[in-house]
């Protein structure tokens, strides 16, 4: 497994090539500044488990990554993107660093064994439905299929209606398993709370993105936009491009505070 700390970052949905190209240029330059972090971009071709029918979901497989491409080859930055069915883990993983399996779907044993064959590193959002000691079993099933660099990602609980809670006890027992990655903005997302659409509360972003580093992780994700009010997806809980690198340059002092605190 990759040793550097990771930040996974990007918008919600690849909308077009310029929203990517203009957040891409941002972690480009924060990768110079931090050659001890590992920057990787992500962006979705599809966002196939939308609130609604008449939301979104984004380019598709074939033309998604094609943009994707586009984006590893010009800045240079691993490229990390989600799959949602089997026979997309192997023309995915012809072009992306890191396949990632949606919340939703984290135990589907095909799924993540597809993905396990392609040799590529896996990110694994833990459902919100699952205990953190259950994500075991989906390691368990990684391995089966061969693969051997995996995360874990913790994105909260469900917690009553339209609303996701984080356990930070989930993170060191997590840790047993797994590298774990924390997902600040969707951690904050309140899901369908706008009925058609999901909510948030970016403003719980930075406090919470500070405990998940102070309790321990190997990396965050973070979902940016330069335009947070215009985003096709998940605009309410995804970070403002331009506060962006302010908050990771914080997130990573708190980081090393911490590491030269446990000595």
């Amino acid at each position: 497994m990759n040793e550097k700390f990771t930040i996974i970052a990007g918008p919600c949905v690849i909308e077009s090539k310029e929203v990517l190209s203009e957040v891409a240029d941002v972690l480009k330059s924060l990768q110079e500044k931090h050659p001890d972090v590992r920057f990787v971009f992500k962006s979705s071709f599809d966002k196939a488990n939308r609130s609604s029918h008449e939301s979104f979901r984004g380019p598709g497989l074939e033309e998604g990554l094609k943009v994707l491409k586009d984006i590893k080859d010009e800045y240079g930055l691993p490229v990390l993107t989600d799959i949602h069915e089997s026979y997309q883990a192997k023309p995915t993983a012809e072009v992306v660093d890191i396949l990632q399996i949606p919340a939703f779907l984290c135990r589907q044993t095909d799924l993540l064994l597809a993905a396990a064959e392609t040799g590529k590193e896996i990110n694994v959002k833990k459902g919100q439905f699952l205990a953190p000691w259950d994500t075991k079993n989906i390691i368990e099933k990684l391995k089966f299929g061969g693969a051997t660099k995996y995360y874990l990602t913790e994105r909260g609980v469900s917690f009553g209606y339209n609303n996701l809670v984080v356990d930070f006890r989930s993170l060191p027992i997590m840790r047993e398993f797994a590298p774990v990655i924390y997902d600040v903005t969707h951690s904050i997302q309140l899901p369908g709370g706008q009925g058609k659409s999901s909510g948030g509360q970016r403003q719980f972003a930075y406090p919470l993105a500070k405990a998940a580093v102070s309790v321990g992780v190997d990396g965050l994700f973070l979902e940016t936009h330069p335009d947070p009010s215009k985003a096709l997806s998940d605009g309410p809980n995804q970070i403002s491009l331009n506060e962006f690198p302010e908050m990771i340059e914080k997130l990573l002092k708190l980081r090393k505070f911490n590491e030269e605190l446990e000595g």
